[in-house]
């Protein structure tokens, strides 16, 4: 929803007003709380996604999810034949499928929004009916496309790289100066593989005095993560003055600051991420999603790893031993961190929101 609202906003700024923007999402996610007070009216549909599994359960799942899925589709027609939009924008996934195939059915201009390397399944079916595709990497095979780069908050478009936004940045997280800070998240949830190895790392790293790290579990992992960590690393308080200082939290609401804080980030590649990434203009180290669909996390994190940006480590390389050596190595060489934050910010589209409203208005009715 993060890359539909951007675009809401965009369109919002080229003269169209918010009660003619028509968000539409599952009753599943977090939507209506991220819109609140946006201005935007907002329709919530049935829906779930499909599991990849093949077990009793899974296919039990799976069918309760098409019948769902089958019911938006037959709500969003009904929807969508009341509303005369002159255009939809689908920005993938589950929850874009209905108003898509909607759009298709009534023949409203169709304007797909993708910002994964590969597409996903529902990007790739509507695809073929949009009148065109606006993808953030030009190597993504859909048709029609027009390279926008991806929407992003505003919040991370103000993200501060400044010596001064970067030391209040510190402040804020409880954390000297003087250290270098390494940021660690996964996602909403979690990524079990990446919180095992920063656990590692710190038990390596405890008796650094010259070392931070701000990691963000996830809700999933976060109970395992603070079992094993010091009360004062659950807490939030500074390690000794002799020690290594790190922070655990299950989740950030304030992601531009540990952006502008870090010296370098170890998370997942998904477009998000990455395009949060380029706009911050933080070095990282990658660990890709394994089993990602069309292996589209390495893809994203490749791009950044060619530009100079960003380190690629394999999920089933990523554990202490080796997360040390590769974060050591950078954060012994300042004039690489400046260059990999120079490439990094070289791929960022700061645009990319207004680039697709463009798109939107080029083809509505």
């Amino acid at each position: 929803m993060i890359p539909a609202l951007a675009v809401a906003r965009a369109l919002a700024a080229r003269g169209h007003d918010r009660e003619a923007i028509e968000l539409v999402g599952s009753r599943r996610g977090h939507e209506a709380t991220l819109l609140e007070g946006e201005g935007f009216p907002f329709t919530n549909l049935p829906g779930r996604g499909m599991s990849r599994q093949m077990g009793p359960g899974d296919l039990a799942a799976n069918l309760g999810a098409l019948v769902a899925l089958a019911w938006s589709t037959i709500r969003a027609v009904g929807a969508l034949a009341r509303w005369h939009p002159s255009v939809v924008v689908c920005v993938g996934g589950y929850a874009s499928f209905p108003a898509g195939v909607a759009a298709v059915l009534l023949r409203v201009p169709l304007v797909v929004v993708n910002i994964d390397a590969v597409p996903g399944r529902v990007n790739r079916v509507l695809g073929r009916f949009a009148s065109a595709s606006a993808v953030s990497f030009a190597s993504t095979p859909l048709p029609r496309t027009v390279v926008t780069g991806t929407p992003v908050r505003d919040e991370i478009l103000a993200v501060d790289p400044s010596p001064g936004g970067r030391a209040r940045a510190r402040v804020a997280l409880g954390f000297d100066e003087g250290r270098a800070v390494v940021g660690v998240f996964g996602g909403s949830l979690g990524a079990r593989r990446i919180n095992q190895a920063a656990a590692e790392l710190a038990e390596r790293w405890a008796e650094r005095s010259d070392r931070a790290i701000y990691q963000v579990t996830g809700r999933r992992d976060w109970a395992e993560v603070s079992a094993r960590a010091g009360r004062s690393e659950v807490s939030g308080t500074q390690g000794q003055p002799s020690g290594l200082s790190r922070r655990l939290v299950p989740f950030e609401q304030q992601m531009p600051v540990l952006y502008e804080a870090a010296d370098v980030m170890v998370c997942r590649a998904g477009a998000m991420t990455v395009a949060e990434l380029t706009i911050a203009g933080v070095p990282s180290v990658l660990v890709p999603l394994p089993g990602a669909p069309g292996d589209h996390q390495t893809l994203n994190a490749r791009v950044l790893v060619a530009a100079g940006a960003a380190v690629m480590l394999p999920d089933d390389q990523c554990d202490g031993e080796r997360l040390a050596a590769v974060l050591d190595e950078l954060l012994a060489d300042p004039v690489r961190l400046a260059s990999m934050a120079r490439a990094a910010l070289g791929l960022s589209r700061r645009d990319a929101a207004a680039r697709v409203a463009e798109v939107v208005d080029a083809h509505a009715r």
